[in-house]
């Protein structure tokens, strides 16, 4: 066609067509929650871009990969038992990250960090995902969320603030995981709970934000138990809860960022591997796997392992 030729009635249809869809996906309503995610999404990449322009620069880069060891390989494996672990049960990323990373010598603060950060990786995709497919009631998202954050950054402050007690810390964290194992077994094995009011769900999430950034997880055993247990929807109570636990992770890591650093590359880097490697695995095993069975066996491995750690920690007490 010359550019003297007249547009065919053909192409005059399409134009208006195209630009009256685009006019009316940027017209349509958005409720609160869409809106919030956007805008979160924005800032995330704005400061991931910072970050990055700041400090990945050739110099930088050349230095971390020459200074990678054979520890990555520990990491990579806590990053695969954790994701295939969620994968089929849908819970226990967290607390079987942080015991692993505590029994290989990683610091409380270092170990919570890093599963944290992993974490925003993982639930990010989740809660988009549970967005997308109409699971995530807006009013008990917003009751989460800025609770959640708000405990997440206190919790990691404080035990950031306390890194030089980790040899203390530890043992404490390890009764916190115990408790978290012991939750998980009682889940599985409890087939009807009595249903009743909620009213603080409020404080609820404050709590459970503060206890995911101390023990490096149990944001979800503690809140959609808890809202499960009390009569809620599970379909929406897992969306809302796994939309909120991208935020949550989100306030923790660029909290721990921000008091102790970046230090811990190697251990971030470990998890995401092992986690992206396992997630398509899991995926494909999960409706084949007993969850009952899983589930009993993934809280008596973390009571084990966290009495493992109470026992070597206990000297430091008496």
């Amino acid at each position: 066609m010359s550019p003297n030729t007249p547009p065919s009635p053909e192409t005059k249809r399409n134009f208006p067509s195209i630009f009256k869809a685009v006019q009316t996906i940027w017209k349509r309503e958005r409720s609160i929650t869409e809106v919030i995610i956007h805008i979160s999404n924005a800032l995330a990449l704005m400061i991931v871009g910072h970050l990055l322009f700041t400090y990945v620069t050739f110099e930088k880069m050349e230095v971390v990969f020459s200074s990678v060891n054979s520890e990555i390989l520990y990491y990579i494996l806590g990053g695969f038992i954790a994701q295939m672990i969620d994968g089929a049960l849908g819970m226990a990323y967290g607390v079987t990250a942080t015991t692993f990373l505590l029994s290989v010598g990683i610091s409380p603060a270092a170990a919570s960090a890093s599963v944290h950060a992993s974490e925003v990786f993982t639930s990010g995709v989740s809660g988009y995902m549970h967005l997308k497919f109409g699971n995530v009631n807006s009013k008990l998202f917003k009751t989460l969320v800025i609770p959640g954050i708000i405990g997440a950054i206190l919790g990691a402050y404080v035990i950031s603030s306390l890194e030089e007690y980790a040899g203390f810390i530890k043992p404490i964290v390890s009764i916190y995981t115990l408790f978290l194992g012991a939750i998980i077994i009682r889940k599985a094995l409890i087939k009807r709970q009595e249903k009743r009011q909620l009213k603080k769900v409020g404080l609820l999430a404050l709590f459970g934000g503060y206890l995911d950034s101390i023990g490096g997880g149990g944001w979800g055993p503690i809140v959609s138990s808890t809202l499960i247990a009390s009569g809620r929807h599970p379909k929406y109570t897992i969306g809302s809860v796994n939309l909120t636990e991208f935020f949550v992770s989100l306030a923790s890591s660029l909290t721990f960022f921000t008091v102790i650093g970046l230090g811990y590359w190697q251990v971030i880097i470990g998890l995401i591997l092992g986690g992206v490697v396992a997630a398509p695995i899991a995926a494909r095993l999960a409706n084949k796997l007993p969850i009952k069975s899983m589930m009993i066996l993934v809280g008596l491995v973390i009571i084990i392992v966290s009495l493992r750690q109470i026992i070597l920690g206990a000297d430091k007490f008496f």
